[in-house]
């Protein structure tokens, strides 16, 4: 019997040190760099995201961040790299859309379960874009796909690039394009200047410095309304084509990840990218501070947007 209590008064002492432990290591965190993983190249929207959050973040969280880039696979590496690294909150994932793509074609060796939403970062719509001069407005971009498909360049195949040009031109009764895939926005946004595709699918910050100059011109936005950075460029939906698709970039972590250190995380973010210096970013490529929103938010954004990437996918034929 005394041999029975002294085990219980041990087992005791040992969960209570556990407990300690694990606070006192909540409280420390972090205690060291802290990686973002990212699927982007150089330059692209997601990259450039990741890098203005972690802006204000690094003081938030008092240590330094670094971005890991793993390309490949459409987020399909990102995903098979971040699977191995530990629950700790030392590496966070930047989730976008095509990392919900990755999931629902059943790539990337994660699925959403597995994964903790900490706060969103963007909601960002896709716009179809042109070299100016080529297309005399929208409605002639529009005619003439009708009579012949173009070259739409992508940043990926079988993920939400591709998907939006598809889907615009099948819903608009066009013809089929072709896609041409390129490592990142930035890359893209100058072969499109340089005349390699007809059309680009972008985000305002990946062609920001060609708008600006003049060299490639918004055309369709691929939104439920107007952006206010380009208010003369319509809608898909106002030309009587249904079809919205939007980048949504934000950020995740292990599902296994001790809450306290995620909810510091979540805290951290949430406060760098309500900053002005990261309000001032979105308001540079036509978004607001709607954009940025909770785990509350964001979560069940991931699983509805996994739902209908999945439908679209299926409905284009890239899985059965």
């Amino acid at each position: 019997m005394t041999f029975s209590r002294s085990a219980s008064a041990l087992a005791l002492c040992a969960a209570a040190t556990l407990v300690a432990t694990d606070m006192a290591q909540a409280e420390e965190f972090p205690a060291k760099t802290i990686e973002v993983v990212t699927h982007a190249g150089n330059g692209g929207g997601t990259d450039v995201t990741t890098r203005m959050m972690m802006l204000r973040a690094r003081r938030e969280l008092g240590q330094d961040m670094v971005v890991v880039n793993k390309k490949g696979g459409g987020g399909a590496a990102a995903l098979e790299y971040y699977k191995t690294v530990p629950a700790d909150g030392y590496s966070i994932l930047t989730f976008t859309v095509g990392h919900a793509a990755v999931v629902a074609k059943g790539q990337g060796g994660m699925s959403i379960d597995e994964l903790r939403p900490i706060a969103r970062g963007t909601d960002d719509p896709q716009i179809l874009m042109t070299k100016c001069g080529t297309y005399a407005g929208a409605a002639d971009f529009v005619e003439q796909q009708k009579a012949e498909g173009i070259t739409y360049g992508v940043t990926h195949l079988g993920n939400i690039d591709d998907v939006s040009a598809f889907m615009f031109a099948k819903k608009g009764g066009m013809q089929t394009p072709t896609m041409l895939p390129f490592d990142g926005g930035g890359e893209l946004a100058v072969q499109l200047v340089a005349g390699a595709v007809d059309a680009g699918v972008l985000n305002l910050a990946e062609a920001s410095a060609q708008i600006e100059a003049g060299e490639i011109c918004p055309t369709v936005v691929l939104a439920d309304e107007r952006m206010a950075k380009i208010p003369d460029v319509p809608t898909a939906k106002e030309m009587g084509i249904p079809v919205s698709f939007s980048t949504v970039r934000g950020f995740a972590v292990h599902k296994d990840t001790p809450p306290e250190v995620a909810e510091k995380i979540e805290t951290a973010l949430l406060n760098a990218m309500n900053h002005t210096v990261y309000q001032g970013f979105l308001t540079s490529v036509g978004l607001d501070s709607t954009s940025v929103l909770g785990s509350d938010v964001w979560g069940p954004q991931i699983e509805t947007t996994v739902n209908e990437m999945n439908a679209a996918l299926k409905e284009l034929g890239f899985i059965e």
